[in-house]
């Protein structure tokens, strides 16, 4: 069968989910609805309770995540951070008491818990609530940009010429992204910097996987590739962090780094920046 015209292709495409409907009855909402039932039938609600009321509702146990505005996936995140394990009935069951004070300590969640249950809302509220993954997208967002921002302002306390978000030259004329090209882009770079941010797991990770190697692909052997990797997201993609590790076990790249450790970083930009001979700015 020969194949049809592109554009008769692409117009032929059609929608695989169906129409949502929000107010409709699904067995994840009538869960919900179940958890929280059994959060309002508490007496009180403080440490102690929440600690014996995840013990007994594991299953149901990411529901204190939604309370205090984390999805599901970022509990994950976050439950690999803390107690080394994605699932959030083996932390109820296994650790219910740390969990809570995890989620205490971190995101208040007696106080939003008591405050939330006291609340009368109103239909703009649900459609604020319902709006929130646009909030969430921009949060994510500007964690992102975190790292970026602490390496300008490291440049510039080294007072070192750099341009953000660019492309660099490297050999053979092959090119490749930097989130910091000092001194500046193209054949001018002399050390390329990758900034890359996650508490979320998604295809950018593994974008930013493939921008880094791009970047020890590139580059010449006088020029410097360096990069800040942090993020809880990562332990959730540990393979592809390890991936980013091997360039630099390997020699690819010349130093990786994460926000704990921006002294090193401060202290290797300036040393390569000498060697190679970049002229700081008056």
């Amino acid at each position: 069968m020969p194949a049809v015209p592109f554009e008769d292709y692409v117009a032929s495409l059609g929608r695989l989910t169906a129409v949502n409907d929000p107010t409709a009855p699904t067995p994840e909402a009538e869960d919900v609805k179940d958890a929280v039932a059994s959060l309002e039938a508490l007496d009180a609600v403080d440490r102690e309770s929440l600690a014996a009321w995840v013990l007994t509702h594991p299953e149901q146990t990411y529901v204190l995540a939604l309370v205090v505005g984390l999805s599901r996936e970022k509990m994950k995140n976050h439950l690999r951070n803390w107690f080394n394990t994605a699932s959030w009935r083996k932390a109820a069951l296994g650790q219910s008491a740390e969990l809570v004070e995890k989620l205490d300590e971190e995101f208040d969640l007696v106080r939003l818990l008591r405050t939330q249950r006291n609340l009368t809302y109103t239909f703009g509220d649900v459609l604020v609530a319902r709006a929130g993954t646009r909030a969430t997208a921009t949060t994510a967002g500007q964690s992102g940009r975190r790292i970026e921002d602490e390496l300008e302002a490291i440049a510039q306390s080294l007072k070192l010429p750099y341009v953000p978000r660019a492309r660099f030259e490297g050999r053979n004329g092959r090119t490749a992204p930097a989130d910091l090209a000092v001194p500046g882009t193209g054949r001018d770079c002399v050390i390329a910097v990758a900034a890359k941010g996650f508490d979320s797991t998604g295809s950018k990770l593994s974008d930013a996987v493939r921008e880094i190697e791009e970047m020890a692909d590139a580059r010449t052997g006088g020029q410097v590739a360096l990069a800040v990797v942090d993020g809880i997201g990562w332990k959730g993609r540990m393979a592809d962090l390890k991936r980013i590790w091997g360039l630099w076990d390997t020699g690819e790249i010349d130093g990786l780094y994460t926000l704990a450790t921006l002294d090193q970083f401060r202290t290797d930009l300036a040393n390569f920046a000498s060697l190679r001979g970049v002229a700081r700015l008056p």
